[in-house]
């Protein structure tokens, strides 16, 4: 049977893909091949030909119902047998694994069971042992379920913990740079008002020692006129320098007092403001 369906399979292959027909076509040489493997044979030979006789065949290739009908018949046969041979037997006798050996914890068939190998050897029905297992693995699984859930528990409560280290950090963060703004402010604001005070009091000084440097330069031209008077008269001739001698002595005698000078030190100490 196995032997039959496996030539049917051969016959119902594409020559081409080597796999059961998709669209089958027919061509005027009664090769038949899938409709796509056959339109792309032809765009990569550049000719149409059958790819089995070579046979030039016409732009026409209609489809072979026929042959599409069987394929999908194939397959639904090949499936229901798939389904089918899914369950297990026995790999000694081909018979189904009805029977559980204990002993040597493996399923057997009906025909193992009277066989010397499981002579006098404990069995259960498939069905019961593996309910009975499956309840030993169930208690088996409780602690790993518990454990699982206990793990889960402190992974929630690391997650809440890394979310609030997080959120903190962040609330921290904003807080930081807000101190750091107002510090920043108050620091603008006092360098703005010590340079104010700087300029006021730079004024102060530049007017103080303007109207310093004018009394100065008054002073400088008086004592200039008269030390070039006195100059003049020490040129003149011996008569006219004795005549005018009197005058010329009087103005020799400056009243004007020496000019001080601790107002200027005081003036060039470094300002208040300075840091």
């Amino acid at each position: 049977m196995a032997g039959r369906f496996s030539l049917l399979e051969e016959e119902l292959s594409c020559p081409v893909c080597t796999e059961i027909f998709r669209d089958p076509v027919v061509l005027k040489c009664s090769h038949s091949f899938c409709k796509a493997c056959l339109q792309k044979y032809w765009e990569q030979k550049g000719s149409r030909e059958c790819p089995v006789c070579r046979r030039k065949s016409s732009m026409e290739i209609p489809l072979n119902l026929s042959l599409r009908n069987t394929c999908e018949a194939f397959l639904k046969e090949r499936s229901q047998r798939a389904t089918a041979g899914s369950e297990e037997l026995c790999s000694l006798h081909s018979e189904k694994l009805k029977l559980f050996c204990l002993e040597d914890q493996i399923p057997i068939c009906v025909i193992c069971q009277t066989s010397k190998k499981h002579e006098n050897h404990k069995l259960r029905p498939v069905q019961e042992a593996a309910e009975e297992y499956k309840d030993k693995l169930r208690t088996a699984l409780a602690p790993l379920q518990e454990k699982l859930k206990a793990f889960n528990e402190v992974k929630l409560v690391c997650d809440q913990t890394a979310e609030h280290i997080k959120s903190q950090a962040q609330r921290t963060e904003r807080q930081i740079k807000m101190e750091f703004e107002k510090l920043q402010q108050f620091l603008k604001d006092e360098e703005a008002a010590r340079i104010a005070a700087l300029r006021e009091e730079e004024e102060q000084k530049s007017q103080m020692m303007k109207e310093k440097i004018e009394k100065m330069t008054e002073e400088i031209s008086s004592l200039s006129e008269q030390i070039r008077a006195i100059e003049q008269e020490l040129g003149a001739e011996d008569v006219s320098f004795l005549q005018s001698y009197k005058d010329t002595v009087k103005r020799a005698q400056c009243t004007l007092q020496d000019p001080e000078r601790s107002q200027e030190r005081w003036l060039m100490w470094p300002s208040t403001w300075a840091i």
